[in-house]
């Protein structure tokens, strides 16, 4: 069959429309009409070639949600009709990290990093040309093939948009809070970026209970949502001297947590001294793979404090996906609210304009 999608070529130029051919599903994969996705930072890494994986050319997008028109053999999960939200990382349900609760690390994200299905093959071409799908689910497409074990059904009556962003923003902020730092009720957190992930970051903070809620961002605007999702606090550092205003904040202790939601080695490092001994910082954004941290030893000992990983919010993906879609319906997360802008698959380049420009908390392409 043929679909229209968004395709990468070059980094740093425009994504192309244009109709592709598209394989049926075959051993336990799914076809799945694509009728929402979300604009992501990752994606915009792709485009520019930040994140050189997979290669060009591809289909970009990891957030999306749609409905399974197809099953191929061996389908058990889902159905033709189901409403579907997109999963950026498989899970195979049986590796040791599945097994040990940390599906989000499963062995199966190895084989699609590399925009491949997991039999290595590929459902995307261009006549003989073979086009790679981001992170196996290339969601920036009207029709797309990918694994069962790359989506989770949904209640149809959560809005396609909804469940696109939850699909990673909303897990991943939402995720380091809960999951990877385990916020307490009365902690007090900085939140570095407060962007689509940043915000979810300081929905999580609202959840756990956290008292202080200190949003860090160089935009005016970024900061003025911040407030509106639930922080109590903002700052921003071009304006302000950021050790100086958490450390007047926090009565002079420092910060239970700081997350940075940029990817930056500096912020990582400054985020240090912006928590009290026996804090912990959590990085939450990626940057570039060859960028590198320069710590200092011996604080680190002496003053206890800690320094974590999260990728994909640490999440139980079932489970905990569920949850928020279930807070979501009863009010207790705002992701409506998250949606600054919609577009239509043909004015995606305009979507990450408005997202290199800080106009969008987050841009949503309804197919």
């Amino acid at each position: 069959m043929k679909t229209a999608a968004a395709v990468l070529y070059e980094y740093n130029t425009p994504l192309v429309i244009e109709n592709l051919d598209l394989d049926a599903p075959r051993q336990g994969e799914v076809l799945v009409e694509m009728k929402a996705a979300g604009i992501c930072h990752s994606d915009l890494s792709v485009l520019t070639g930040v994140f050189r994986m997979p290669p060009l050319p591809c289909v970009p997008g990891h957030e999306g949600a749609g409905i399974v028109r197809e099953v191929g053999p061996g389908v058990e999960k889902v159905k033709p009709g189901d409403h579907v939200l997109i999963l950026w990382v498989p899970a195979c349900g049986v590796c040791y990290y599945c097994r040990h609760g940390q599906p989000y690390l499963c062995q199966l994200r190895d084989q699609t990093r590399g925009g491949v299905m997991l039999d290595g093959t590929h459902r995307l071409t261009k006549g003989s040309q073979k086009i790679f799908n981001m992170v196996g689910v290339g969601t920036f497409n009207r029709f797309n093939v990918v694994s069962q074990n790359s989506i989770l059904p949904i209640e149809p009556d959560i809005p396609f948009e909804i469940a696109a962003l939850t699909g990673c923003g909303v897990m991943t902020g939402v995720g380091a809070v809960l999951n990877t730092a385990k916020v307490k009720p009365g902690d007090s957190v900085v939140i570095i970026g407060s962007g689509g992930v940043g915000i979810n970051v300081i929905q999580g903070a609202v959840l756990a209970g956290a008292t202080k809620i200190i949003a860090v961002d160089l935009l005016d605007n970024k900061l003025a949502l911040a407030k509106r999702f639930g922080a109590t606090h903002t700052i921003n550092p071009g304006k302000e001297n950021l050790q100086e205003k958490v450390l007047e904040i926090t009565k002079g202790i420092g910060a239970d947590y700081a997350f940075d939601v940029v990817g930056s080695p500096k912020l990582v490092e400054s985020a240090l001294d912006l928590i009290r001994r026996g804090g912990k910082v959590v990085m939450v954004g990626m940057g570039p793979a060859d960028q590198k941290l320069n710590i200092p030893m011996a604080p680190m000992l002496v003053m206890e404090k800690s320094l974590l990983g999260c990728y994909y919010g640490s999440s139980n993906l079932s489970t905990d996906l569920t949850t928020l879609l279930d807070l979501y319906k009863i009010g207790r997360l705002n992701l409506d609210g998250l949606i600054t802008a919609r577009y239509s698959l043909e004015d995606i380049n305009q979507g990450f304009a408005d997202l290199v420009s800080g106009k969008n908390l987050r841009g949503v392409v309804n197919m």
